[in-house]
């Protein structure tokens, strides 16, 4: 039995997205029986008046804490055996709540896409995590979940059938619909700031390997141009979410002891479809610079109910072995990816790392190394993705 107060608190929670995080967890996992969580942020007032608007229980326990503040910081993560934090951008807010994570032994998830500041926390607090047994897993939702996921299970199945690895997978967004976050937004934008003050940094920010420190594998696919696939009879355009993927799915390949091979390449892009209209719509896509500029969702906006039921994506995983052999996995969601999908499964890797996966050892991981096949199994049960093996 723990000693906590709780299980986990929501930091964050009266944020857009923390507010359909609280929401999800009263939902699937009420408060007190199976799973004891709470609700935390700045304010106390704000607190209770979210939680009241969304109908929650009025007994929904309220957590200050406010990361000007480090000894508010300190108790909730005292209180607590896993923090799950929407508070972004995570290189202007989430540093100390990492180290204070890292240092006292609580486990800890987010939704951070910005891999120049995972490299810093890898750095400066795993060796302190493997210590202290607390679990840190960055990129807990559409970035970087059904990328992370869909290439562990791809590459489980290929070894199963093949014997071997598919050392070259393409990833490809066939279908999506809903909008990216703002929070999203913000750390794209606080993510080229610090690119552009250091040029050490963007040399970082362009190595795909930028989550393994001292590996050096083979050269990557340039996902970076548009072309026109003959074997899909589409054009492929960029995806904004790759330069965060990418370096997830080469990260959990590193902590598997290279389980995809060394010389495994990786690229993600986005389909566009064919002909003259798809080449101008992946011509468009290259070019669009609006996630970096004033038009881009602020955090704290977010689509309403309607838009996120309606969403969903589709992704799909193309491999290849050395021989040749093929395999194509795909994971779909059935909510906008940047909202309804994501607050599905932040939570649930929450809850499967706090329920089903008292193997795992401190450090700083990543879905598909703390809980694979595990987070699948809840993610398809509760969260509306499927993983399917298409070929």
């Amino acid at each position: 039995m723990s000693d906590k107060k709780y299980d986990l608190v929501v930091y964050g929670a009266s944020g857009f997205t923390g507010r359909l995080v609280a929401e999800y967890l009263q939902s699937r996992y009420g408060n007190g029986e199976t799973l004891t969580w709470a609700m935390a942020g700045r304010s106390a007032e704000k607190l209770a008046s979210v939680r009241d608007e969304m109908g929650l229980p009025s007994d929904t326990p309220l957590v200050v804490a406010d990361t000007g503040n480090s000894e508010s910081v300190k108790a909730m993560v005292q209180s607590t055996r896993l923090v799950l934090t929407t508070v972004g951008p995570y290189q202007l807010y989430g540093s100390e709540l990492v180290a204070m994570c890292a240092d006292l032994g609580c486990d800890y998830v987010d939704l951070c896409g910005e891999p120049l500041w995972m490299r810093q926390m890898i750095e400066a607090h795993e060796a302190r995590a493997q210590q202290s047994g607390a679990r840190i897993v960055f990129s807990c939702g559409f970035d970087s979940i059904p990328s992370d996921l869909g290439i562990y299970r791809l590459q489980s199945l290929a070894i199963e059938q093949f014997g071997q690895p598919c050392n070259l997978v393409n990833g490809r967004v066939r279908q999506i619909n809903g909008r990216f976050s703002g929070g999203t937004a913000a750390s794209l934008q606080a993510s080229l700031a610090a690119i552009k003050s250091d040029p050490e940094l963007y040399q970082l920010a362009i190595n795909p390997y930028a989550l393994v420190p001292n590996f050096t594998g083979v050269e990557q696919p340039n996902g970076d141009a548009v072309h026109y696939s003959e074997e899909l009879g589409s054009w492929a355009a960029p995806f904004i979410m790759a330069g965060i993927n990418t370096r997830n799915v080469h990260r959990s390949n590193a902590l598997l002891g290279f389980k995809y091979g060394e010389d495994f390449a990786y690229d993600e892009m986005m389909l566009t479809g064919p002909g003259d209209k798809g080449e101008a719509l992946a011509n468009h896509v290259m070019n669009d610079r609006s996630m970096a500029g004033p038009e881009a969702p602020k955090p704290g906006e977010g689509p309403s109910k309607e838009e996120r039921e309606t969403g969903y994506y589709d992704m799909a995983y193309y491999g290849k072995t050395a021989d040749g052999s093929r395999i194509v996995v795909s994971v779909k969601g059935d909510r906008d990816p940047g909202y309804g999908s994501t607050c599905k499964m932040i939570s649930e890797s929450a809850v499967c790392l706090l329920q089903d996966c008292p193997e795992t050892t401190g450090g700083i991981w990543t879905t598909a190394t703390a809980m694979n096949d595990k987070l699948i199994a809840r993610l398809e049960k509760n969260a509306g993705l499927t993983f399917t093996h298409e070929q």
